[in-house]
Formats: structure tokens, sequence, C-alpha cells
């Protein structure tokens, strides 16, 4: 699937490259949240996170802006549960009917934090999940 950047995502995917020397698969601004989303190569997840955190909070200094990491993976299941994280994700199903749907068994103590605080956190998995999976909803269940 053919992902497009903005200028401006592609300068942030490239600073996060350079400064933290990772694979950044896609990189979405989320002005609705003043965030970044970095879809991480799978396996680069540590790395990129740094000791205590340490290059998050380097290159939110850098880039001004609150950011999040995805781990990227090679199924849609396994994104939507790596999207949704750190919620307990069991299990994900997809369906293809007249839309597809994937269904994600979240621990019930952890249902607030797939959603997030006005629902930011599950905003950013479907809309990922329909960049790179071409996911039309997630449904937490």
């Amino acid at each position: 699937m053919t992902i497009s950047l903005s200028d401006r995502e592609r300068q942030f995917l490239a600073r996060f490259e350079d400064e933290i020397g990772v694979t950044v698969r896609d990189c979405v601004v989320d002005e609705d949240y003043d965030r970044v989303l970095f879809v991480v190569e799978a396996g680069e997840m540590a790395e990129a996170i740094g000791p205590g955190g340490h290059n998050v909070e380097r290159i939110e200094e850098d880039l001004g802006w609150s950011v999040e990491l995805i781990e990227d993976a090679d199924t849609a299941e396994t994104f939507v549960a790596n999207a949704l994280a750190p919620a307990a994700v069991y299990n994900v199903t997809i369906s293809e009917n007249d839309d597809t749907v994937a269904y994600a068994e979240v621990d019930h103590d952890d249902t607030g934090v797939a959603i997030g605080r006005d629902g930011k956190n599950i905003e950013a998995a479907r809309r990922l999940a329909k960049r790179h999976f071409d996911v039309d909803d997630i449904q937490l269940t």
C-alpha cells in the first residue's frame, strides 16, 4: 500500500532516523492531539525508545511535538495489537465483509488505555491500520 507523506512528515521522519538511528516506516503529524506518530521497523522499538525513554525525550525536544511510537508488523492483526499498546491485547480478528474490521480483544482493565483520552489512542490505531493494511475500523471486544 502506498503511503503519502507531507513535506513536514518527511522532514520529521528523516530527523528521527538520523538522530536515533532506527528505520521509520511511517510518520503522521496529528494536529488534533498535538503529536507525531512514528511507525518504527519491527524489532527496533527498544532502540527507538532508548534507555529510560531518552531517545523519545530527545526527539520530542528537537521537534517540539509529543512523540508516540508504534512498532510495525507483517500482519494486520499484529499491527493493530501494536497500535493499541500499551493496552493488553489478547487477540485480533480481521473480518472482511462489506468493510474490513479488526476486532481487538482487550483486557477489561485496559479498555480505557486502548481508547485513550478523548479517543486519541483508538483513533491513531484506526488511522494507521487504514494506511498500512486497509482496515476500515477497529472495534474493541
